[in-house]
């Protein structure tokens, strides 16, 4: 069976200057939540950027499904491969206008009772939908946004610390949300974050950047047992 997103010898630096992620070579399992963790200045956003494009991979570098993302319209895969930011970026209107945005661009219309389903999704009452956007607090704007991005019917999810700026219950939310989209919808979730508990307590798998360099993979339970001596305990301890 194909990996959902396989990586090959990724190198990447931004306009000619010294290389960001150096040979990066992964795969990323169907249905599960890989968490991706480093040091600040590791890659790991700008990996998360190359899987959608973003950041433009070289050919030959990432495959969705075994196939080259270069050779897919951008627009199509950026709606198969959705993205969660730090911040929610929410559009002035509201809650449904924002919702409803993905698909309004390719001319279809979400009725209202879809839109209610896709908060539901998001772990959000249906009746939010009215609310002006602006009005809403950050672990609610945060869950729109992951309602406007499920509009898309995507197949991947990339989160790129979606909760760094929430509070603990807003995080905890926000993280059980995200467990059970994946067990209900088998989405495929690829999650950097900072926070070790978070990764311990989401990720099927883990994959540490160190100076743009994958240096270790594997579950979370063997790499963060201590019953070895790893780099992912380092960095759990702040060494790295």
């Amino acid at each position: 069976m194909l990996p959902k997103i396989s990586i090959t010898n990724l190198n990447l630096s931004l306009q000619d200057g010294p290389l960001i992620l150096r040979d990066i070579s992964l795969e990323i399992s169907a249905g599960k939540i890989t968490g991706v963790i480093g040091p600040s200045g590791s890659g790991k956003s700008t990996l998360l950027r190359c899987l959608n494009r973003l950041w433009e991979p070289p050919a030959g570098t990432v495959f969705l499904e075994g196939t080259d993302i270069i050779s897919l319209n951008v627009l199509d895969l950026r709606r198969r491969v959705g993205m969660l930011f730090q911040s929610a970026a929410l559009f002035e209107g509201t809650v449904a206008s924002n919702v409803a945005f993905g698909p309004g661009l390719r001319g279809q219309f979400l009725s209202p009772d879809r839109i209610g389903e896709l908060l539901a999704m998001a772990g959000l009452e249906p009746d939010l939908a009215q609310k002006p956007a602006n009005q809403l607090s950050g672990g609610q704007a945060q869950r729109v946004a992951l309602a406007r991005t499920l509009a898309n019917e995507p197949e991947v999810l990339l989160l790129d610390e979606p909760t760094s700026a929430l509070d603990p219950a807003a995080t905890q939310r926000v993280e059980e949300t995200i467990l059970r989209l994946t067990n209900t919808l088998g989405l495929t979730v690829v999650w950097v974050s900072h926070a070790i508990a978070q990764v311990e307590r989401t990720a099927d798998e883990v994959v540490l950047l160190v100076e743009g360099r994958v240096v270790e993979t594997g579950a979370p339970d063997h790499l963060l047992s201590g019953v070895h001596h790893h780099l992912t305990e380092d960095f759990a301890a702040g060494k790295l």
